[in-house]
């Protein structure tokens, strides 16, 4: 990982309810605060954004949004801006594939909302990833690289350790997960684009995360490739046991 350190994601999508969203941010504070070795990153449904913030307070888990709207403020019912978070969430998730190919986002939006959230203080997780259509036909490359660059459009510089999850379509929520070698080659694609749109520093210390399927019995394989920084886990982060035997595994990578 040439010094970049593992970040850890939990995308709880569509799930919880009050009660639930409380007694997991509970045990999975018991189970992680001040785990060293590596970033962790919660991120509820936004109805519980602040419940979340709360109950992490002083701990080292941050706090992430799932989506947001480019606009800082107007009238756009139903809709969350980067600007209105200052104080309640640290991260934003930015270009899940659910929010591709089922709310038809384009690689433009994943741009405007990029710049957003830099503009707002927040920190990204950008993610991309190709379909089991795309792969097959060798596109995995020529996808990655118009999601990046459309992201990356109008933005001047990455900051140190920016992250980027790579989450191939066909492994989210299919039980599919890619090899650790295809996670590892995706990475690898990820920081070319990095180095020819920003240079080798920034490309160096981009940090890679896996996303798809992760899950204890697996996250071995990921978390001992140099070129994977870290996962973004779906649900295996409702579950606190599970998603910290996932952190840990990264921990100590």
């Amino acid at each position: 990982m040439a010094g970049r350190r593992p970040i850890v994601g939990g995308n709880w999508k569509m799930h919880t309810d009050r009660e639930q969203a409380t007694a997991l941010l509970g045990a999975l504070r018991a189970r992680l605060d001040g785990l060293a070795g590596v970033e962790v990153v919660i991120f509820p449904p936004s109805a519980w954004l602040t419940l979340a913030a709360d109950a992490l307070a002083g701990s080292t888990l941050a706090v992430g949004v799932q989506n947001v709207y480019w606009v800082a403020e107007g009238a756009f019912t139903g809709e969350l801006s980067a600007a209105q978070l200052g104080g309640v969430a640290k991260w934003a998730l930015i270009g899940h594939s659910e929010r591709r190919h089922v709310f038809n986002e384009r690689n433009e939006d994943s741009g405007r909302k990029l710049r957003s959230v830099l503009a707002a203080g927040l920190a990204p997780v950008l993610a991309v990833g190709e379909t089991r259509e795309e792969r097959e036909a060798g596109d995995t490359r020529a996808v990655v690289e118009r999601q990046l660059l459309a992201a990356f459009d109008g933005v001047e510089g990455l900051a140190p350790g920016f992250v980027v999850a790579y989450e191939p379509v066909w492994a989210i929520g299919t039980g599919l997960a890619a090899t650790a070698e295809q996670a590892e080659a995706a990475a690898a694609i990820v920081r070319d684009i990095v180095r020819a749109r920003f240079g080798a520093a920034t490309a160096e210390a981009c940090r890679v995360q896996y996303g798809g399927s992760v899950n204890p019995a697996n996250v071995g394989g990921f978390a001992s490739r140099p070129g994977i920084d870290g996962a973004l886990v779906g649900g295996a982060s409702l579950d606190a046991d599970a998603f910290a035997a996932i952190c840990r595994a990264f921990a100590v990578s």
